[in-house]
């Protein structure tokens, strides 16, 4: 079985070194208040690294990983390994893919396209979470707060 996967852009004024760096070492500040752990989100980390991290840190210190850092290439590139399984719990077994790309525009904004594939490996719910995670509030309204962030 294979499962398209979710494609989502949007073009911020910026260049995409600026992009990057907003979406990597700022990713705190503009990600919506979201996690997975078993208490309110008080913010998302990325670590800025291959291996690095991915995960949110709650109101009391816990911590909750989403994935970790699989391809950092700044400021072009970035592929995390999404680590949430279908009920949105981390699942150090499961691996789907996030790609982002940065590409420069002629107007001097950057193109952010992001990619989550991989997603036949949630099994018999990869077309319920392809569902969920392309629907307007899934991917397209995460990298819309991103570029309300960065436009602002």
């Amino acid at each position: 079985m294979t499962i398209a996967p979710v494609h989502h852009s949007v073009s911020v004024r910026a260049t995409p070194e600026r992009a990057f760096e907003i979406f990597t070492s700022r990713f705190g500040d503009w990600w919506p208040g979201q996690g997975i752990g078993s208490e309110p989100l008080e913010r998302a980390i990325l670590e800025p690294r291959v291996g690095g991290r991915w995960y949110e840190v709650g109101k009391s210190g816990t911590q909750c990983d989403w994935g970790k850092v699989l391809v950092w290439t700044p400021p072009r590139r970035l592929v995390l390994a999404w680590q949430i399984d279908a009920s949105f719990k981390y699942d150090a077994a499961l691996v789907t893919e996030v790609e982002v790309t940065f590409e420069a525009q002629r107007d001097g904004s950057t193109l952010v396209t992001l990619e989550h594939r991989n997603l036949e490996r949630f099994g018999d719910k990869a077309g319920a979470m392809r569902d969920a995670i392309g629907a307007p509030k899934g991917w397209p309204a995460k990298l819309a707060g991103y570029a309300r962030y960065v436009n602002s």
